[in-house]
């Protein structure tokens, strides 16, 4: 049987893949997907303590997949607090993340002294998951700079809690939002943003 073989090493080779990832959520349905394949492998075989082993595998990535989805889009998840621009825990997570962030903004510059700067950090529980930067761009229109997710949460955007917030920008005199060209990503429009040519723009 040696399409069971090749359905073992299968099953094998995708739980391995699965703790690669640094993003939990593909951890999760990877590692789930391995289970499942090795379930049915060793269930074939009769090797019934490797199916105890990865269906206790399987319920626990169902476990936490299902709170992981349904925090998703859960204000209650994340925490957004505005800080100073100059603040000194937010220039030590931008240093320690510098080279992500500039694998995806390899133009973004910052310099806290831009007049109308704000900063935004995204937290879960007491661990930093984001950060939003944007400038006044003037006319009342805050410029997005940088919306960065650390690669852990990247498949959840959890930046997007920064714009639903209207207030946040609004105190600061900003009745519209837009994002750079090179920043177009699909969650944008999800959270009211609407398509305007290579940006998107959120209107308060």
């Amino acid at each position: 049987m040696a399409w069971l073989e090749v359905l073992g090493w299968v099953g094998s080779a995708i739980l391995v893949w699965s703790l690669l990832q640094t993003r939990i959520l593909r951890l999760r349905l990877l590692n789930l997907v391995g289970s499942v394949i090795l379930i049915a492998y060793n269930g074939v075989l009769g090797v019934w303590p490797m199916v105890g082993l990865n269906v206790t595998l399987a319920v626990i990535n169902v476990y936490h997949l299902r709170r992981l989805l349904a925090g998703r889009h859960d204000e209650g998840t994340y925490t957004v607090l505005e800080v100073s621009p100059r603040d000194e825990y937010l220039r030590h997570f931008l240093r320690i993340h510098e080279g992500d962030i500039r694998h995806f903004n390899p133009d973004m510059v910052y310099d806290p002294d831009v007049p109308g700067r704000a900063a935004f950090l995204v937290l879960r529980g007491d661990e930093t998951v984001g950060v939003v930067l944007v400038r006044n761009a003037g006319a009342g229109t805050a410029q997005v700079d940088l919306d960065y997710v650390t690669p852990r949460f990247r498949d959840f955007a959890p930046g997007e809690f920064v714009y639903r917030r209207s207030g946040l920008f609004r105190d600061h005199g900003f009745r519209r939002v837009l994002t750079p060209p090179g920043m177009v990503e699909p969650y944008f429009e999800s959270i009211g943003f609407r398509r305007e040519g290579e940006v998107y723009a959120l209107d308060l």
